[in-house]
């Protein structure tokens, strides 16, 4: 870590005002296609020169350039100890509203009310309580920014480490600073890993995505796991870039996460219902597949 740190003096690790920057950025980027201009043409959505913002370019830039493969194995051999906190889930949640911005004059939701505009989406739907649960859970890793880590750190979107990076990623051109990209060992198509080797045998990079995921993948069905590790895969499951490192396994399941993605992308309803209405079903759902308390 020491190393990591040395190399990030002097930088400002917060470039977004808020983490929902981020994913106001991603809207951008893929809008919910029942919101559309119909006189707009889709390409023009895509079109960052206009629509970028200072610190979100920036934000890509400290991303493209720290996220080695080094420095995710380092992360995940350091922090998927959980040893910094063990609480109850309602008291995470406490915790993570820490994050909100009260200088942000576009929303004055916290975190928790921003999960539950998801999970009360996929339950209005009618789909498996276990998704419910992800919908609440998904973004709660983001409390690696209490415990010290950058922004570039937590958020943003996650692609394979160990391998070439594809020009399928947002701001693809910055990675040409990430020290793996002239390093012979992770710079060609495989890097490091084989043809259709597996998601599960390839690094991510370091995020709140791969740390939620390890912290309850005891706990909860495969399909939801997948769901909390590759919600931010964006070059995946929008651009299908990384097919030649999946294999049919990863092929079948992200079926799921395709049908989660636009429920973490599109579920903002103002009029939800209050979170005393909705404490008791959330308690029994927690209940019966968390434990009492979890580390963190």
């Amino acid at each position: 870590m020491e190393s990591i740190n040395k190399t990030t003096e002097g930088v400002n690790p917060s470039p977004l005002a808020n983490l929902d920057e981020w994913e106001e950025d991603i809207l951008k980027r893929y809008p919910d296609p029942a919101q559309i201009n119909e006189d707009k043409k889709a390409e023009e959505f895509r079109n960052y020169q206009e629509t970028e913002k200072d610190g979100v370019r920036e934000f890509y830039r400290l991303n493209h350039l720290y996220q080695t493969y080094d420095f995710v194995v380092e992360h995940k051999a350091d922090f998927l100890k959980f040893d910094r906190k063990e609480m109850p889930i309602w008291d995470a949640f406490d915790f993570l509203n820490q994050l909100v911005d009260d200088s942000d004059p576009d929303t004055d939701l916290d975190q928790m009310q921003h999960l539950l505009q998801t999970s009360e989406a996929i339950r209005n739907d009618g789909h498996p309580d276990w998704m419910v649960l992800v919908g609440l859970i998904h973004d709660m890793g983001k409390v690696l920014c209490l415990f010290g880590e950058p922004q570039w750190a937590v958020v943003g979107d996650t692609f394979p480490v160990g391998c070439a990076f594809s020009d399928k990623i947002v701001y693809s051109q910055f990675f040409k600073e990430n020290p793996d990209f002239n390093d012979e060992r992770y710079n060609t198509k495989y890097g490091v890993y084989t043809p259709n080797c597996g998601l599960d045998n390839v690094h991510m990079s370091w995020g709140h995505d791969e740390y939620v995921y390890h912290m309850m993948k005891n706990y909860i069905p495969e399909p939801g796991l997948y769901m909390l590790r590759y919600h931010s895969f964006y070059s995946q499951h929008r651009e299908h870039a990384y097919n030649h490192l999946m294999n049919d396994h990863d092929q079948e399941m992200f079926k799921w996460v395709n049908l989660f993605n636009p429920y973490d992308l599109y579920s903002k309803n103002p009029n939800q219902k209050s979170w005393e209405e909705l404490r008791p079903y959330y308690e029994d759902l927690v209940a019966k597949y968390l434990p009492a308390t979890l580390k963190f």
